[in-house]
């Protein structure tokens, strides 16, 4: 009783909860089944680093903070038959991310592009990557409101711990002359750096509509096609006919 008491004092300060709560079992499994020491150690660490494992994913998942979560096993590639599949799930393998490529989904409203790019991220998230979700429009208010505050040092160095950064939705709305420049100044600072996912509904000749500056827009695309994986994704809205299927079904 006095060791069991004594074991347990010292898993809790080494912060072993899944050893605390299996040894004993485990203990009664090895010697019924005559195992060896170390087969009833490996045992109990394999417990142990497959729940830490487990909690580390879920974390990565949280800090990205995606709007909902989609996988690619869920995405209708039957939809876009033009759509380069090959390509996108040599993409969910995560080396674009070691060699801090970027990815740019460029289409029409409703084709799947922030599903791709969430479905991206998650599994990045998975491999072990660090990865933040935005919309374009909510990191350029953050980094604006980080400036406003004096703390946009703090900002910048967590963003620069991120392997993937997704923006969702550039082109939705026209951005200020000093939401363009912040942005602008993100994106280059993680030229080369770190990887970029991005969703667009606009072509670039048309990404001057939303910075407002020929030459920031020219350079900008400069920075984010080189080493680029570009995905068109042109055709009629998934969400419209997935519409029009369930209003046929009832």
């Amino acid at each position: 009783m006095a060791n069991d008491i004594l074991l347990r004092s010292h898993l809790k300060r080494l912060r072993l909860p899944v050893i605390t709560q299996n040894y004993a079992r485990l203990s009664k499994e090895a010697a019924a089944n005559n195992q060896s020491y170390q087969d009833y150690l490996l045992a109990l660490l394999e417990g142990e680093v497959l729940q830490r494992d487990e909690n580390a994913q879920k974390l990565r998942l949280a800090r990205a903070r995606f709007p909902v979560i989609k996988m690619l096993d869920s995405f209708d590639f039957s939809a876009l038959p033009s759509l380069n599949k090959a390509l996108v799930i040599e993409l969910s393998r995560g080396s674009f991310v070691d060699r801090r490529e970027n990815v740019i989904f460029i289409g029409s409203y409703g084709t799947g592009k922030t599903h791709l790019a969430t479905a991206l991220g998650i599994a990045a998230c998975y491999q072990g990557k660090k990865v933040r979700f935005y919309t374009a429009a909510g990191l350029i208010n953050d980094l604006l409101e980080a400036h406003a505050q004096l703390r946009i040092s703090r900002l910048e160095s967590a963003l620069a711990k991120c392997d993937l950064i997704i923006l969702d939705e550039l082109g939705f709305v026209p951005f200020s002359k000093e939401g363009a420049e912040a942005l602008f100044t993100f994106c280059s600072s993680r030229y080369e750096r770190g990887s970029l996912a991005i969703t667009t509904n606009l072509d670039f000749a048309r990404w001057k509509e939303v910075f407002g500056d020929e030459a920031l827009t020219g350079a900008l695309l400069d920075r984010l096609t080189h080493r680029c994986h570009i995905i068109e994704m042109n055709g009629d809205s998934y969400r419209f006919k997935e519409s029009l299927r369930r209003k046929e079904k009832k």
